[in-house]
C-alpha cells in the first residue's frame, strides 16, 4: 500500500459501468495518486461486485438496515480518503455527507443544473431531456452535500443530442463520450490534491 495515494471507495448499486471507467484508468496508470481500495454495493446483485472482484478490489454487500453505520464502519477500516458514487441509487443523510465534506463526489447523467434533484436518475434523466427538446446534453461530475445534485461541480461536459435519438440512446453517449471520461479525471484530480497535501505535512 502506498500511503501517500488517496484510497478511494466506490459505491454502485447496479451494473457498474462507471466503476468499470474507473477500474480501466486505474490499471492502466492513470490514476497515479490514486489507489481503488474499495467497493460497496446496496443491492447483492449488482454486477459492479463481480467487476470488482475480478480486478481483486475489496467489495461488500451492506443490507438496508444500518447501512451507513456498517458504511462508515468499512470506510475507517480501508482509511478512505475519496467516497465516488457511481451509479448509487440511494441518498445518503446529512449527517453522513456532512462526515465528509468535499471528499464525496458523483457523477449525474445531465448539465446541472438541468434535468437534476431528487427522482432524477437513470433513463428518467434522459426522457426529461428528450420531452424537453434540448439540442445538448451531457454529464457533471460534483462533489456530494446534504442536496441532492447540489454540491460544487466539478467537471462538465456536453454531448450532442441527436434528432433520432431515445432515452437509451441518449444515455449510451452520454456515458461512453462523457461520464466514462470525467469521473476517473475527476478522482485523478482530487487525489492528487489530498497526494500533494500530504507531502506538504
Amino acid at each position: 500500500m502506498n500511503s501517500s495515494k488517496a484510497r478511494v471507495a466506490v459505491l454502485v448499486s447496479g451494473g457498474g459501468t462507471n466503476l468499470q471507467a474507473i477500474i480501466d484508468q486505474w490499471k492502466a496508470g492513470r490514476l497515479p495518486h490514486a489507489d481503488i481500495s474499495l467497493v460497496v454495493s446496496n443491492r447483492k446483485s449488482a454486477k459492479a461486485l463481480e467487476r470488482a472482484a475480478k480486478a481483486g478490489i475489496r467489495h461488500e454487500w451492506i443490507p438496508k438496515e444500518h447501512f451507513e453505520e456498517d458504511l462508515i464502519r468499512l470506510l475507517d477500516e480501508e482509511k478512505i480518503d475519496i467516497i465516488v458514487l457511481a451509479g448509487f441509487l440511494r441518498i445518503l443523510s446529512a449527517d453522513f455527507t456532512r462526515r465528509y465534506p468535499e471528499r464525496i463526489i458523483n457523477v449525474h447523467p445531465s448539465l446541472i443544473p438541468s434535468f437534476c434533484g431528487e427522482g432524477y436518475y437513470g433513463l428518467r434523466v434522459h426522457e426529461a431531456a428528450l420531452n424537453c427538446g434540448v439540442k445538448v446534453s451531457g454529464a457533471t461530475v460534483h462533489f456530494v452535500n446534504e442536496v441532492p445534485d447540489g454540491g460544487r461541480i466539478i467537471a462538465q461536459k456536453a454531448v450532442d443530442v441527436m434528432d433520432d435519438d431515445t432515452p437509451e440512446t441518449l444515455q449510451r453517449r452520454i456515458m461512453e463520450q462523457a461520464e466514462w471520461v470525467l469521473l476517473p479525471a475527476a478522482v485523478e484530480k482530487i487525489a492528487k490534491k489530498i497526494a500533494d497535501s500530504r507531502e506538504g505535512e
